[in-house]
C-alpha cells in the first residue's frame, strides 16, 4: 500500500523533535489535570482579552537540513576577508581540542547559571581559572567571572569608580585613543545618571579639570604604548579613580596595570580562542583593588569548602547582586558571558604562560619587522612604541583600496592615516602583502627573509614585564591533547547540564538547544568576520538581522527591534532610555518615576536606577495580580512625573494578570510608557502578542524563548522591541555610522552585539513556524499545569489562578511551590529540598525567588511526560521523606534532607552513622541504581565562603591537605 506523501512530510517536522510530549501524552496530561484538551486549557487559563487577533505571518517551516541549507546561503553573502583592523577584534585560532569539546559541546553549552554550586563544580573550576588568569596577567587583585564586552565593562568601571572613590566631581575624563566604541557606550551610559565626560588629551584635561576618574586605553587604539603610571599618580592625588582598559595578550610582555596603581582594569578576552564573529559573544573582564571587591560588578566565583571540610566552589558575595537589591543595586548584569570565558581560560591552560608568551612575541616581532619594512621604504610611522598596531601615515584612500582588492581590510583613520592591527594569526605572507599596497611608487618591497636575523621588539625597555604569571599548576600541567581532553572532560563530568536531565527552573526557559541550530555559529562566514568591516561585507548578518527583526516583531505585535544588546539586563536598558528619550523629546524631562509591581523581574529596579528613574514599587494582591487600586493612587500621585511601569507578563509569580489591559491604559493615560518585560514570552509567543494587549516597550531573552543555550550563565541576546512612535529612538551605533540624532547611544560594544549566536534564533523560528511556535508556548503552559496538577496533592501551589475545573488551579508556564509551612512543620527548608534533589540527579527549581521559602518550577515544553513524570516523583518522595520528619521517623537534624547531596565519598566511607540507610540516602528511587549522577562535593558553606573570600585558584598544597 502506498505511504501518503503528508505522513513523509510530518516524519520530517522539526517541532515533534523540539516538544517533547505526543497526542497520547497530550491526552493523559490534560486528564491528569481536568481539561478535555490543550485548547480548552488554553481557553481556561490564558485571559481571553489578550488573545491575538491574528496569527503569527512567518514563512512556513521547513525542515533541519532544508533550514540548514537556506542559511548557508545567507551566510555566504558574508564577505570572509583578512582584517588588520584591530580596535578590540582580532583573528585568533580556537584550538581543536576546546573548539569540539566546550565551544560544540552541549555538556558546556547547555549547563544554567552556577546558582546551585554542589552540580555546578566544572564550570566554576573553569571560571576561576578565568579570574586567575585575569589578575596574574592585570596584576589586579580580584577579577569578575566575566562581562558582557569591553565597552559595557567600562562603562561598569566608571560607575564603579563613581560610588568607591572619595572625590565628590561628577566629571569623567576619557582619552582620545580609548576604542572608540568604547567611548560610545560610555558616553550612553553615563548621560543619564548626570556624569559629565570629557574626551581629548588626557594630560591636559586632568590639568584642566576635576573629575572622578580617568579611562585610558593601554595599548591605545592607535597601538601607542603608553607610560600611565605618572597619569595614574595624578588622579590618585585627587581621590579619583584611573581605569584601564587594557589587551590580555599585550599584558604577557606590558608591565601590568596593577604594577604602576590602576584601580580598575577592564577589556576582553576574545583573542583568546574566541572568534570575532562581528562582535560577540565574547568573555569580558573587569578586575580591581581588593577594597572594591563588595561594590563589583558581575558574578563572582569564590572558594568555600563543603561539609566534609573539603574545598568547593561557589558564588560569592550575592548580597551585592541586582536580584536582591533591587533598586539599589549597583547594576543590572544578571548573567555574563560564562561560555565565552571558559574558552578563554581554557586557551590559557591550553597554552600556558609559556605559550602565550610565545603567541604574543610572534605578534610583537611581526609588527616590528613590518615597521622596519614601511621605514626602509620611506613611510612614516607614527607610533613609535607599540605590541602590534602601526598608524602609518599616507594616501589612505589609495591604500585601503589596494588593500580591499586584495580582500583584506585596513583601518582608515583620517585621509592620510591607516592603522595596521597584526595577530596570532598574521603569517609572513601577511606581512609582504601589507608592504606591497603600503609601498610608494618604485618602491623595492622587502621580504620577511631579510629580517631572519630577528628585529628589536617595539615596546619600551622601561614598559616590558617582568614579574611572573600563570604559575598555578593548572596552567602548568594540561598542554599535551590528551591531557587537555581529559582535563575538560574531567569538569564537564562534575556537572549537571541539559543533555543530562531537565533544568526546571522558573523564569528561565532552559528549554532544548537543538543540535541543527547550534552547527552555524562556527561556519567560517559567521564566526571569522570583523564587526568594523565594511557594511557589504557584513551582507549575510545584515539579512540575518532583517529577517529576525521582521519575525520578531510577528512574535511580539511590536513595530521595530534592535539585536543590539548582548543581554537581557542590557535590553531592558536600552527599552527604559527609549521610553526615557521620547518624553524628552515631547519636554516631559522631569517625568524619572518608574512603577515596578512586587511581581516585576529582578532585574526591573536595577534597570531603573541604572537609567536615573525613581522606583516606586506597587502592590499585588493574594493571588498575585497588579493590585490595580493601589496602582491608580500611584499613579495619581505621581502623574506629573510617571515616566514608565515596568511589568513581567505573565508575572515573575506564574499568573496572568487579566486586568493588563487595564493597567496599560491607567498608565497611558497618566502619560506614562508600559515596558512589558519579556522575560516570560515562552508562555506568549503565537498566543498573546504584548504589542497588541497595551505594551509599548519589551525586551526579549533570545537565549530563553528563541532557544539560545545558557552557557553556563552567558552569552545571551536581549532586543529591545518598541511601538511605532518610539522606533526612532532605538539604540543607534553611530561608531559604526548607523543612528540618526533621534535615537538613544550605543548599548553593546558592536552593532548587532552577540551577533555570531543569532544563528541560533533564526534557525528555531525558521524551522518551528507559526503553528510550531504557538503549539511551543501551549505545550509549554500544558507541561507547567500537569506538574502543578499531580504535585498539588502534595505541596501548596503558591498564586494559582484558582481557575475551577483545573487541578492545581491553574498556572501559566510556571508554578511556585510553597514550602513555608513545611518549614513549621518539620524544620526543612526550601534550601533542604534544592539540595536533596541533586541525589535524585536533578537540577533544583528557582529558589526562593519571587517568594522566599519556595521553589518555581518551569519544565518547559521540550521535556517529554516520562522526564515530567520522574521529576514528579522525586518531588512525592522527597514530600514522604518530609513526612518521616514529620512524624518523628527521622530526625531534624539528621536525615536524608538537611544532609543533601551525598557524595561518593559520603556514600562508601568506612562509618555510617546517620539515622537513615546508605541505600536511602543514594539510591531514594529504584531508578536511579540504574543511572546515577554523584555530586562532587558536599554541601557548600556559603557563609565560611564570604567571611574568607578567596576568589582564585587554589593552592595545590590545599587539595593535598584535603
Amino acid at each position: 500500500m502506498p505511504t501518503p506523501l503528508s505522513i513523509l512530510e510530518d516524519a520530517t517536522e522539526f517541532h515533534a523533535r523540539h516538544i517533547g510530549p505526543d497526542a497520547v501524552d497530550e491526552s493523559l496530561m490534560c486528564a491528569a489535570i481536568g481539561v478535555s484538551s490543550r485548547t480548552a486549557l488554553i481557553d481556561a487559563v490564558v485571559p481571553p482579552a489578550i488573545r491575538r487577533a491574528a496569527g503569527m505571518q512567518l514563512p512556513e517551516p521547513i525542515t533541519e537540513a532544508g533550514a540548514l541549507a537556506e542559511l548557508k546561503t545567507i551566510a555566504s553573502k558574508n564577505k570572509l576577508y583578512k582584517s588588520f583592523i584591530g580596535q578590540g577584534y582580532h583573528g585568533t585560532h580556537t584550538p581543536g581540542v576546546i573548539l569540539r569539546n566546550i565551544l560544540e559541546n552541549p555538556a558546556w553549552y547547555t549547563a544554567y547559571t552556577p546558582y546551585q554550586a554542589e552540580i555546578s563544580q566544572g564550570r566554576m573550576e573553569a571560571l576561576v581559572n578565568f579570574q586567575t588568569m585575569v589578575t596574574d596577567l592585570t596584576g589586579m587583585d580580584i577579577a569578575n567571572g566575566s562581562m558582557l564586552d569591553e565597552a559595557t565593562s567600562a562603562a561598569e568601571a566608571v560607575t564603579l569608580a563613581k560610588r568607591s572613590v572619595k572625590s565628590k566631581s561628577n566629571t569623567l575624563i576619557v582619552a582620545g585613543d580609548v576604542h572608540p566604541q568604547t567611548i560610545e557606550v560610555i558616553q550612553t551610559r553615563c548621560k543619564p545618571l548626570g556624569l559629565e565626560v570629557l574626551v581629548g588629551m588626557a594630560p591636559s584635561l586632568m590639568a584642566e579639570h576635576d573629575y572622578f576618574a580617568v579611562v585610558c586605553q593601554y595599548p591605545s587604539t592607535t597601538g601607542l604604548i603608553h607610560d600611565l603610571k605618572a597619569f595614574t599618580e595624578q588622579a590618585h592625588a585627587k581621590q579619583a579613580a584611573f581605569i584601564v582598559c587594557a589587551d590580555l595578550l599585550a599584558l604577557t610582555l606590558l608591565t601590568p596595570p596593577g604594577e604602576f596603581g590602576a584601580d580598575i582594569v577592564v577589556g576582553n578576552t576574545q583573542r583568546f580562542g574566541m572568534p570575532m564573529g562581528a562582535g560577540g559573544p565574547h568573555a569580558a573582564f573587569l578586575a580591581c583593588k581588593d577594597e572594591f571587591k563588595r561594590s563589583m560588578p558581575g558574578r563572582l566565583v569564590g572558594v568555600s569548602k563543603d561539609a566534609q571540610g573539603h574545598p568547593a566552589y561557589r558564588l560569592a558575595l550575592q548580597t551585592r547582586e541586582q536580584h536582591i537589591r533591587r533598586e539599589k543595586a549597583t547594576s543590572n548584569i544578571c548573567t555574563a558571558q560564562v561560555l565565552p570565558a571558559v574558552v578563554a581560560s581554557m586557551y590559557a591552560v591550553y597554552h600556558g604562560p609559556q605559550g602565550l608568551k610565545r603567541i604574543a612575541e610572534r605578534v610583537a616581532s611581526y609588527t616590528a619587522i613590518l615597521h622596519a619594512g614601511l621605514t626602509r621604504m620611506g613611510l612614516k610611522v607614527v607610533t613609535p612604541q607599540v605590541f602590534d598596531t602601526l598608524l602609518v601615515e599616507c594616501d589612505a584612500a589609495a591604500v585601503m583600496a589596494k588593500a580591499l582588492a586584495a580582500q583584506a581590510n585596513l583601518r582608515k583613520l583620517s585621509d592620510k592615516h591607516v592603522g595596521v592591527s597584526l595577530d596570532e594569526t598574521t603569517s609572513r605572507a601577511d606581512i609582504e602583502a601589507l608592504w606591497s599596497w603600503f609601498a610608494p611608487a618604485g618602491a623595492s618591497l622587502p621580504t620577511v627573509a631579510e629580517f631572519a636575523a630577528g628585529v628589536e621588539s617595539l615596546i619600551p625597555a622601561h614598559l616590558r614585564r617582568t614579574s611572573a604569571y600563570l604559575t598555578h599548576p593548572v596552567f602548568n600541567t594540561h598542554h599535551s591533547e590528551t591531557e587537555m581532553l581529559r582535563y575538560i572532560r574531567s569538569l564537564s563530568d562534575k556537572d549537571l547540564a541539559l543533555d543530562r536531565s531537565m533544568i526546571p527552573l522558573g523564569s528561565c526557559t532552559m528549554k532544548l538547544n537543538a543540535t541543527a541550530e547550534m552547527i552555524p555559529i562556527t561556519w567560517p562566514e559567521f564566526a571569522h568576520v570583523h564587526p568594523f568591516a565594511p557594511q557589504d561585507q557584513l551582507a549575510g548578518y545584515a539579512e540575518l538581522d532583517q529577517l529576525l527583526q521582521q519575525w520578531l516583531c510577528q512574535a511580539t505585535g511590536y513595530a521595530g527591534i534592535s539585536l543590539q544588546p548582548n543581554a537581557g539586563s542590557q535590553g531592558e536598558y536600552a527599552g527604559l532610555l527609549v521610553i526615557k528619550a521620547w518624553q524628552e523629546a515631547r519636554g516631559q524631562h522631569q517625568r524619572n518615576i518608574c512603577l515596578i509591581p512586587e511581581s516585576a523581574h529582578g532585574t526591573n529596579p536595577a534597570s531603573a536606577q541604572m537609567c536615573g528613574m525613581t522606583v516606586v514599587v506597587t502592590k499585588c494582591d493574594k493571588e498575585g495580580n497588579i493590585d490595580l487600586a493601589d496602582l491608580k493612587a500611584k499613579c495619581e500621585q505621581h502623574s506629573d512625573k510617571l515616566a514608565a511601569i515596568m511589568i513581567t507578563y505573565p508575572s515573575t509569580y506564574g499568573v496572568f494578570d487579566t486586568q493588563v489591559k487595564e493597567i496599560c491604559a491607567l498608565v497611558h493615560q497618566h502619560g506614562g510608557r508600559v515596558y512589558v518585560d519579556g522575560a516570560n514570552m515562552n508562555a506568549l509567543v503565537g498566543v498573546a502578542a504584548p504589542g497588541e494587549f497595551g505594551g509599548d516597550v519589551s525586551h526579549l531573552n533570545l537565549h530563553k524563548t528563541f532557544c539560545i543555550p545558557h552557557g553556563g550563565g552567558g552569552p545571551g541576546v536581549g532586543p529591545v522591541c518598541v511601538v511605532e512612535d518610539l522606533v526612532p529612538f532605538l539604540p543607534a551605533h553611530r561608531t559604526a555610522g548607523i543612528g540618526q540624532p533621534s535615537n538613544i547611544g550605543a548599548v553593546s560594544a558592536a552593532p548587532l552585539g552577540n551577533a555570531a549566536v543569532l544563528p541560533i534564533s533564526w534557525m528555531y523560528i525558521r524551522m518551528m513556524g507559526a503553528d510550531g511556535l504557538k503549539k511551543a508556548t501551549e505545550v509549554a503552559i500544558l507541561n507547567a499545569n500537569y506538574v502543578s496538577a499531580r504535585l498539588s496533592e502534595h505541596y501548596d501551589i503558591h498564586f494559582s489562578g484558582g481557575i475551577a475545573g483545573v487541578k492545581g488551579g491553574g498556572v501559566a508556564h510556571e508554578c511556585i511551590l510553597d514550602l513555608r509551612p513545611l518549614k513549621d512543620s518539620s524544620g526543612i527548608s526550601a534550601e533542604d529540598v534544592a539540595k536533596r534533589l541533586i541525589d535524585y540527579g536533578f537540577h533544583a527549581p528557582t529558589l526562593s525567588f519571587p517568594v522566599a521559602g519556595t521553589l518555581m518550577v518551569e519544565p518547559t515544553e521540550s521535556e517529554s511526560r516520562a522526564e515530567l513524570d520522574r521529576f514528579i516523583d522525586a518531588m512525592i518522595q522527597i514530600r514522604h521523606e518530609i513526612a518521616a520528619v514529620e512524624a518523628g521517623k527521622l530526625p531534624r537534624e539528621d536525615n536524608p534532607l538537611v544532609n543533601a547531596p551525598h557524595t561518593s565519598l559520603v556514600a562508601s566511607a568506612t562509618e555510617w552513622t546517620h539515622a537513615y540507610s546508605r541505600e536511602e540516602a543514594v539510591f531514594p528511587l529504584p531508578s536511579l541504581r540504574r543511572q546515577k549522577y554523584w555530586a562532587p562535593v558536599g554541601r557548600v558553606d556559603n557563609v565560611w565562603g564570604d567571611r574568607n573570600l578567596f576568589c582564585s585558584c587554589v593552592p595545590l598544597s590545599e587539595y593535598e591537605e584535603a
